[in-house]
């Protein structure tokens, strides 16, 4: 499978359409005229992962009040998702699962890990017209400030 280059602000953003932990499927195109927070996670089941969606659980309201959908994105199976968002509480926020083909949405976007088999940890945001109009790389070890994503919201 080819990777497409890392996408940049300015993109329009490439559709796809994966199931979550409920096995309902989520496509980027049904949230036009809505902003979209694809927040990338490398694995469930660890540590940071679960700090990064967590934090999009616990900040649910203010996306909703900013006209804008935060889903967690990982390489990781529906029913790993469904057992791990159980786990940590997560009853709001959209678990996707970009499992088989495997990593094809991160492909897409440019933020998968060959190495890893994995994603990048990225946050990428997609406005109403489907545009690209944040996107920021974070270390794998470490959790992504939420404030940040959401004052670019807030602007």
């Amino acid at each position: 499978m080819t990777h497409d280059a890392m996408v940049q602000p300015g993109d329009v953003a490439k559709n796809f359409s994966i199931k979550d932990q409920n096995d309902t499927t989520f496509s980027l195109l049904e949230n036009s005229g809505r902003r979209v927070l694809l927040s990338f996670h490398p694995l469930a089941w660890t540590e940071y992962c679960a700090r990064q969606m967590t934090s999009l659980e616990e900040h649910q309201a203010r996306f909703g009040e900013l006209n804008c959908v935060a889903v967690g994105i990982s390489v990781d199976s529906k029913p790993c998702k469904k057992e791990w968002a159980k786990s940590l509480g997560i009853t709001k926020t959209r678990l996707l699962c970009d499992f088989w083909p495997h990593g094809t949405v991160a492909m897409k976007y440019g933020i998968f890990r060959d190495e890893n088999g994995f994603s990048e940890r990225a946050n990428i945001i997609v406005d109403e017209r489907q545009r690209v109009v944040f996107v920021k790389v974070y270390p794998v070890h470490s959790v992504p400030e939420i404030g940040e994503v959401l004052t670019f919201l807030q602007k």
